[in-house]
């Protein structure tokens, strides 16, 4: 598709300061596209509590990254997600390009609704992030050395933000991904240990596993400051969606981009680099 389809219509990336959409802006301002990177922090706001802010960023808009926050598993988000399909629809957007969650029935039911909404669609259903571990909940833990999480040897094939981003770039900006739903995960998958193994060799550190009861890892996270429902979201990730059912890898990567996708050790490797994972560093990678 030529720059000049953009010239006029702005493309909104929702959470425009998340893991993906951040990638997601940063990769179509390279590329000279005109955006709208809206978040609950940004000048121009948008918050999916405060219905009120969606039309004003909707404005003018043809093309779209949706994500929701904090998940599409809490409860309410299959409402107003639809709700925000349906206005967008109404307000001359036309191209969905949404974040979804792989093995979350919840989320399953939203990319039906925007299937459902009249839009053109893509559907990027994605594994567990690898960046979990480096702009996340997980951070921490591992600059202390010792992750406790109530996981036991289940293997997830976790997936790079970036090839999340370039995907949605495709979407947004390529023919040939119109109304397609690409599951996207990394090459393989691997227990949380042997993803904490890759990490301590990476960053030349000591870092241990150990297993911990889901009460005890949810008062952690509660007494670290972490709120009650992203708590609960946490947890019904590692009890809920952690079990075994998204072990097998997909092929999403390969047919959005025609490459593989990119490896937890390439992962690891790069964010070391950054000096992240070494306590006292200070800001994101």
């Amino acid at each position: 598709m030529a720059h000049s389809d953009f010239d006029a219509a702005p493309i909104l990336v929702l959470g425009a300061n998340g893991k993906t959409g951040r990638r997601v802006a940063e990769r179509l301002r390279t590329q000279g596209i005109a955006i709208r990177a809206c978040a609950r922090s940004t000048q121009l706001r948008f918050d999916w509590n405060d219905r009120a802010t969606w039309r004003p960023v909707l404005e003018g808009v043809k093309y779209a990254y949706v994500t929701y926050q904090p998940d599409l598993a809490v409860p309410g988000a299959l409402d107003t997600v639809g709700a925000f399909f349906d206005m967008a629809l109404a307000n001359g957007t036309e191209r969905i390009v949404l974040l979804s969650g792989r093995g979350e029935e919840e989320a399953q039911a939203a990319e039906e609704a925007l299937q459902q909404s009249g839009a053109t669609w893509t559907i990027l259903r994605c594994s567990w992030f690898m960046q979990n571990f480096s702009e996340s909940f997980l951070l921490d833990p591992v600059r202390e050395g010792t992750l406790a999480l109530p996981v036991g040897d289940i293997r997830e094939p976790f997936v790079d933000a970036e090839d999340i981003a370039d995907a949605a770039v495709a979407a947004l900006t390529q023919p040939g991904h119109e109304n397609r739903l690409y599951e996207l995960t990394g090459p393989r998958a691997i227990s949380f240990a042997e993803a904490l193994a890759c990490i301590a060799k990476a960053s030349r550190r000591d870092l241990h596993l150990a297993p911990v009861a889901a009460d005890a890892f949810r008062a952690g996270l509660l007494e670290a400051g972490v709120s009650k429902e992203e708590t609960d979201l946490i947890l019904y990730l590692f009890t809920t969606v952690l079990d075994g059912r998204n072990e097998k890898p997909a092929d999403g990567v390969r047919a959005a981009l025609h490459r593989e996708a990119r490896s937890f050790e390439d992962y690891a490797t790069r964010t070391a680099a950054s000096g992240i994972w070494h306590a006292g560093h200070a800001g994101h990678a």
